[in-house]
């Protein structure tokens, strides 16, 4: 038997503060899950947040129910759907705002048109609202130009710092390091393999129907067995 196998590639951190950023999410983490005491300045809530998308009105392969096959079949009333083709898209892409909060177990989203530096505050807020401003929160994410603050542009601190927010970033090519990740893998999974949804308005709301489902059956056991998959692969990816 041959000693090899077929993997995918993936990008190594080219991050100078990896260790620094890495052990700060781990140490979150840790907090979260009730391994670790939380010390001063430490958050009592941990949420992870990124963006999915992003997302396009085109048909999705997956799985579909059909009639059984009998004979020869009939070309004029095929038993499987046949997937349009999509050689233009003119009606634009949104994208899915989100966030999981690891204290509840709760996953929230708004889908927008932009995932500029203006909606990723309004959804910040939005998170923010969720906990009294009294208990102090940290907000694992991703290094998108949308959420840092700049020399030109220092919303984004000044808004964490006045509303008892830590603001905790995954060294650059380690999204597997967040834990919404998985997440996307179940949304993915639930809502939108084998779709192909007319407008983005059925679109968003099939994975506002998700959201709410899936917070209300968190332990159901497809659900979890996707999300302990896709969190597996992951962390496999990087072994």
């Amino acid at each position: 038997m041959s000693p090899f196998q077929s993997i995918k590639t993936w990008k190594g951190s080219t991050d100078p503060d990896y260790e620094e950023k890495a052990k700060r999410v781990q140490e979150l983490y840790d907090i979260s899950d009730g391994k670790a005491e939380p010390g001063e300045g430490d958050p009592d809530v941990v949420i992870c947040f990124d963006e999915f998308g992003p997302l396009n009105l085109q048909p999705h392969p997956g799985h579909q129910w059909a009639p059984a096959a009998t004979g020869s079949g009939d070309q004029d009333a095929p038993r499987r759907r046949r997937r349009r083709a999509t050689y233009k898209r003119p009606h634009g892409v949104r994208h899915l705002l989100a966030g999981y909060d690891l204290s509840t177990d709760k996953l929230y989203g708004h889908v927008k048109t932009h995932k500029r530096r203006t909606q990723f505050l309004t959804f910040m807020r939005y998170l923010r609202s969720l906990h009294p401003i009294t208990e102090r929160i940290a907000i694992v994410m991703d290094n998108y130009g949308a959420h840092l603050s700049t020399r030109v542009d220092a919303r984004v601190g000044d808004w964490a710092a006045a509303n008892n927010v830590e603001l905790a970033y995954v060294p650059f090519y380690s999204s597997w390091l967040n834990r919404i990740e998985p997440q996307f893998t179940a949304l993915r999974y639930f809502a939108l393999d084998g779709t192909d949804h007319p407008s983005h308005k059925a679109q968003g709301s099939m994975i506002r129907r998700f959201i709410t489902w899936r917070n209300s059956h968190t332990t159901d056991p497809k659900l979890r067995k996707v999300i302990r998959r896709a969190s597996t692969i992951k962390r496999a990816k990087v072994a």
